[in-house]
């Protein structure tokens, strides 16, 4: 029963939805200090799932190559064109009514109001420009973000759903902080996180039977390493380009087996 990505999902949902309810009456102190909380637990937890490693170089080496091919095929812009791609519909489905009333708007009030708008189009492009940025910072961090799919693998391996019930509580904020300034779009992401999560959490199932538990450890410790690189870009310290670190996932367990198998 995949109880963290469905738990994961609905803080995502409702965290979005009451913090576009909420907007401006939270404060902004606290929409500035809250996401270096987020950011330091992600470390925490990071450095929890590290201590659980068993072949360091076989892990060093998985981030390496898994970091050296996410680059190459720069899969978080992937992940980003994805969510770009994702974000007008999702868009139409909370600003409609909006948009059919602009389209009523007399031909009168359209002159009247032609050359304010020529004024402020730079200052609007400027502002989508940042608001699609933030949106699709928030897409890849709920459902592409090294901490979400490696506890929706472990979660699927070993029945553990700490991590994604930690995670569900981190997202709650989080959605809810961004949702002041972006709305009730950040509540519609629930939909592909929870696809998302789910294929990983069900594919884990078909990995398990062929696993050891020094190959878990090891995936647990690169889990817990690019949990750590999150933190710090949650925080502001450094941005990891954490999309780019998941092909490690993929890697450790393999080079793991045969770095145990033939060298160690």
């Amino acid at each position: 029963m995949p109880i963290g990505v469905i738990v994961g999902a609905l803080s995502v949902l409702f965290g979005g939805f009451v913090g576009a309810f909420l907007g401006e009456k939270i404060p902004k102190r606290l929409r500035l200090a809250l996401p270096l909380t987020f950011g330091a637990a992600s470390m925490g937890m990071g450095v929890n799932y590290i201590v659980k490693l068993q072949t360091l170089p076989a892990v060093i080496l998985a981030l390496i190559l898994g970091s050296a091919i996410g680059e190459l095929i720069n899969l978080e812009n992937l992940i980003a064109k994805v969510a770009q791609s994702s974000q007008g519909t999702i868009e139409r489905l909370f600003s409609g009514k909006k948009n059919k009333i602009n389209e009523k708007d007399s031909a009168e009030a359209y002159v009247a109001t032609t050359l304010d708008d020529e004024a402020k189009s730079k200052s609007s492009e400027e502002d989508q420009k940042a608001f699609m940025e933030q949106f699709v910072a928030i897409v890849i961090l709920f459902c592409a973000s090294g901490t979400g799919i490696f506890g929706a693998l472990n979660e699927g391996m070993t029945n553990d759903h700490s991590i994604l019930l930690a995670k569900s509580i981190l997202d709650l904020f989080t959605s809810a902080i961004f949702a002041t300034s972006l709305g009730y779009l950040v509540g519609a992401i629930f939909i592909p996180q929870i696809i998302v999560l789910l294929a990983l959490f069900l594919g884990a199932t078909f990995i398990l039977p062929l696993t050891t538990s020094g190959m878990i450890a090891d995936f647990t410790a690169c889990g817990g390493m690019i949990m750590l690189a999150t933190g710090f870009r949650i925080s502001g310290i450094k941005a990891f380009p954490v999309a780019n670190m998941i092909p490690a996932l993929i890697l450790v367990m393999p080079i793991s087996h045969l770095w145990t198998t033939f060298i160690h």
